[in-house]
């Protein structure tokens, strides 16, 4: 707890229904303000409180809040004004724009502290406001409107600069993830931007393991989840740090994820609007260096695209999710409770799934047992094996600058089309600059070229140093679908052997399948692993022998 919060916790007290018990109302857009410093509204809320014989009970402080946000939105006193927070008689605030620069807000709100018969105090205002008087109604009125007039001052101020800066191809709104600004003096402009490499390292992560995913199960969705549950600060939180604040804990999500990934941001690109602003040559206003190139990052929108095969690439932390399978009727396995801890179980025949109906007596087994037995087969079988990994290998870019330069000259098309070069002068620098695109694209088209692909890497590793490096189940999980790992589970009862473990190649297993449920009809007590052994010992990959364990 630092020095202030110390402060304004001795000067606050508990609430005890003397009619003037108050919420101290504090607010910086920005906490660098040195005009309206919390220190000088602290102390002027104070002067205010002790001028009507109230007290503070609370402080609702809402730093790097806008003066336009609505009391009520406002993520500390709006919870106060929507009687969420307890019993309380009134506000006091340093001023009125504390309270907001809205005029209709402020009025709103002002008015709704009259009807709920609470105060509202000001510092520089006589005692509390009293609205049913038409003079401090009329004042109110006018501090208010004086608030909203100097928030319009600002914001149109904030606008010229904003087309200056975008003019002179300057960076002004926040900073993309993966970048930071830096400026040669703490407060003041931005000098340049330059890589985070800490945010940088984190995206290129998710980049890599995204376009090297060969099962699908690795998304947007389940990379989110994996940086929330790994305990990676969000963009937000990421940013608060970086600007001395604290972080609010708040999630990845696989919009802001996929956004990153997608952004021409990525590609060190002055953006407005979503787009890239052009510089007088035509071509994107570059103000960093790229993340990666435009060939990567038209691979990662293919990536990203939303895939409309219904299947849901697991999220849990639990191992064999999506790998782990019935023996008796071949749906998919579930984890429930049961005595002694969680378990995996075949729940299909109770969900009413058709194919399910004869699954019976549904096998289980505790969950930590079926995890050794996987765990243990896939290190003796593939733990030795070297491990590569897959990288991509944009060539020779020339393939990647004809992309850019070709969705250069698209962005140009649609600007013609939507009127922007009408004009005579207009006109002819487009042609310019248009005919000069095209020549380019020409001579890269007649280089050599050495297309982008995915290359393996060797890591002087070992799949068994990855397993144990590995974060969690979630992360083991992927490197089972790696290695087409399954796992199929039978029934104690008629069944000595339990568990059947293997890695096969999706066609062999589909031949398997056929072959297993033909055999069910003559009664064979176990179906997939009597063809197995009679007819497909053949088709088993080497170092991928299956493994049938007996129940102990």
């Amino acid at each position: 707890m630092g020095p202030d919060a110390m402060i304004e916790d001795m000067i606050t007290t508990e609430y005890d229904g003397c009619g003037k018990c108050l919420v101290g109302v504090r607010r910086l857009s920005r906490k660098v303000d040195a005009t309206s410093s919390p220190e000088r509204q602290r102390d002027q809320v104070l002067e205010a409180v002790t001028a009507v014989d109230g007290h503070v009970i609370a402080w609702a402080d809402d730093w790097e809040v806008s003066g336009a946000t609505n009391p009520l939105d406002r993520p500390a006193l709006g919870p106060w004004l929507r009687g969420e927070m307890g019993p309380y008689a009134g506000i006091a605030g340093a001023a009125v724009d504390r309270i907001g620069r809205n005029q209709r807000d402020v009025l709103n709100t002002g008015y709704m502290m009259k009807d709920e018969g609470r105060l509202l105090v000001t510092f520089g205002h006589p005692g509390p406001w009293d609205l049913d008087d038409s003079s401090d109604e009329m004042r109110f009125s006018m501090e208010a409107f004086g608030a909203q007039m100097e928030l319009r001052a600002i914001q149109r101020r904030n606008r010229d600069e904003t087309l200056r800066a975008r003019t002179a191809g300057q960076p002004k709104q926040k900073n993309a993830y993966g970048y930071r600004f830096v400026r040669l003096i703490p407060t003041g402009k931005v000098d340049h931007v330059a890589i985070d490499e800490t945010a940088a390292e984190v995206i290129r992560t998710v980049a890599e393991r995204l376009l090297a995913d060969e099962t699908g199960n690795v998304t947007p969705s389940t990379e989110a989840v994996r940086l929330t549950r790994t305990g990676v600060l969000s963009p937000a939180d990421h940013r608060a740090v970086m600007y001395g604040r604290q972080p609010k804990g708040s999630p990845w999500t696989p919009k802001a994820l996929r956004d990153i990934l997608t952004s021409e941001a990525a590609l060190g690109y002055l953006m407005h609007g979503g787009r890239p602003v052009l510089g007088p040559d035509g071509h994107p206003r570059r103000i960093a260096p790229p993340l990666w190139d435009r060939a990567t990052r038209d691979a990662l929108v293919a990536k990203c695209a939303p895939k409309r095969d219904g299947k849901r690439a697991p999220k849990g932390v639990s191992l064999l999710s999506g790998l782990g399978y019935c023996g008796t009727c071949g749906q998919k396995l579930y984890i429930a409770g049961r005595t002694g801890g969680m378990a995996y179980g075949c729940t299909s025949r109770v969900r009413g799934v058709p194919a399910a109906a004869d699954c019976q007596p549904a096998p289980t087994i505790a969950k930590s047992k079926m995890d050794e037995i996987v765990t243990e087969w896939f290190l003796n079988e593939y733990g030795r094996i070297p491990l590569f990994r897959r990288e991509y290998d944009p060539g020779t870019g020339h393939a990647a600058r004809i992309a850019e330069l070709e969705a250069d000259r698209a962005r140009l098309r649609e600007d013609r089309s939507a009127g922007l070069y009408d004009h005579a002068d207009d006109a002819k620098w487009f042609r310019e600059h248009y005919a000069r695109m095209g020549a380019e694209i020409e001579q890269l088209k007649a280089l050599p070229d050495r297309p982008a692909s995915m290359q393996w890497v060797m890591t002087g590793l070992t799949v068994a140093d990855q397993w144990s490096q590995a974060a969690d189940n979630a992360e083991r999980r992927e490197i089972l679908a790696d290695y087409q790992i399954r796992a199929v589970l039978f029934p104690r009862r008629g069944n000595p052997q339990r568990v059947w473990v293997h890695g096969l190649d999706p066609d062999t297993a589909t031949e398997i399948r056929s072959q297993a449920a033909a055999a069910a009809t003559e009664s064979t007590p176990h179906p997939v692993a009597g063809v197995l052994s009679k007819e497909w010992i053949g088709h088993i990959p080497d170092g991928a022998q299956p493994l049938i364990v007996a129940e102990s």
